[in-house]
């Protein structure tokens, strides 16, 4: 009798032990633990991050961290830490959560668009991904990438297509710059290389003209007019006379930093400029900005015309009269220099 009672509080107590522990685990693993009213939030763990770091971005999203964290140590994430952008939905448990921040990075959108230079590029992609400005610069003007894939310092701009992307956060800077110039060669397939060559520019050349035809006009309507415009004066070997070179090149001079030039003057075309178009033929040495892909097909699909030149339309902003002869443009251009004057534009 004696060993019987023994044997049946042994059980009891081995219960009592069972219930202990499945509820521990229960409360540990199993209970909804996340204390956000909206239906989602996201975490976003560095390369370099420690646990501690983890568990300091999580503590506002959980009721109770102490269970959190003896299940991440249970599960050895403490010293597994995964990098990347993370979902955390309303009622995970932390089973849940442990399996979501070290298996299920989730890629994001990355757009960009309208930089003028690559140091702006930089500043742009920094805000979306992990990588800093710094280190994506530097990315962007290493000489050695830069040679090995017919690039210079000064088309290297021309590599970044403005497009949506779909990345990690925790993308590198070399990974980033990697990816461009994979895109890059994607779209640069046979059929947009041989129209270039039809039109006897390289790939890089394309994009140059491109740009300043972007600066000229963000109207796809009227771009491959535009294209054509330039088009007809390279092929007769006139001076381009693009005005957007003229700004490029003013604001690389200190006296026209941080300002904005809103009409080009006479003393705009005498800057000693390999980017000043009014005194050298040709195309110039780089990108003056980032075209749009709208104003790379202009130049590819340009149209074919007997334009020469165009000026701002006055009656229709953001448009431009075309003209075939110096006297019809010289009369649009002084309809529109009316217009500036009526307006109190004079620089």
């Amino acid at each position: 009798m004696y060993f019987k009672k023994i044997a049946i509080a042994i059980v009891l107590i081995g219960l009592i032990g069972a219930g202990i522990f499945s509820y521990y685990i229960y409360s540990v693993m199993l209970v909804p633990n996340t204390n956000f009213n909206s239906e989602e939030a996201y975490i976003f763990v560095s390369s370099d991050a420690t646990f501690a770091e983890v568990r300091a971005d999580l503590e506002p999203l959980l009721k109770n961290i102490e269970t959190f964290e003896t299940l991440a140590k249970q599960k050895k994430y403490v010293n597994n830490i995964k990098a990347g952008r993370f979902l955390i939905t309303k009622g995970m448990t932390n089973n849940d959560i442990v399996n979501s921040i070290r298996s299920r990075n989730l890629p994001i959108k990355i757009a960009f668009n309208n930089q003028h230079t690559l140091a702006g590029l930089a500043a742009r992609i920094s805000n979306q991904i992990e990588a800093d400005s710094t280190a994506l610069i530097s990315a962007f003007t290493d000489k050695i990438f830069l040679e090995s894939y017919g690039f210079t310092a000064a088309n290297a701009l021309g590599m970044y297509l403005p497009n949506s992307y779909e990345f990690f956060w925790n993308t590198s800077a070399k990974t980033f710059r990697n990816r461009m110039l994979k895109e890059y060669n994607r779209f640069w397939n046979a059929s947009r290389l041989d129209k270039a060559k039809s039109i006897g520019l390289t790939s890089n050349e394309v994009m140059v003209l491109a740009a300043i035809v972007h600066e000229e006009s963000k109207q796809a309507s009227e771009q491959p007019r535009i294209a054509g415009v330039y088009i007809n004066r390279l092929n007769n070997n006139w001076p381009l006379q693009a005005d957007p070179t003229l700004k490029f090149a003013a604001y690389q001079l200190p006296k026209y930093q941080n300002t904005i030039i809103k009409r080009v003057l006479n003393v705009h075309k005498t800057i000693n400029s390999a980017y000043n178009t009014y005194k050298f033929k040709g195309l110039p040495p780089g990108l003056i900005a980032m075209p749009d892909l709208t104003a790379i097909e202009a130049v590819l699909n340009y149209e074919h015309h007997s334009y020469f030149y165009f000026a701002a339309d006055a009656k229709n902003p953001g448009f431009h009269q075309f003209a075939k002869t110096l006297k019809g443009h010289n009369q649009n251009a002084r309809n529109y220099q009316a217009y500036l004057n009526r307006r109190g534009v004079r620089k």
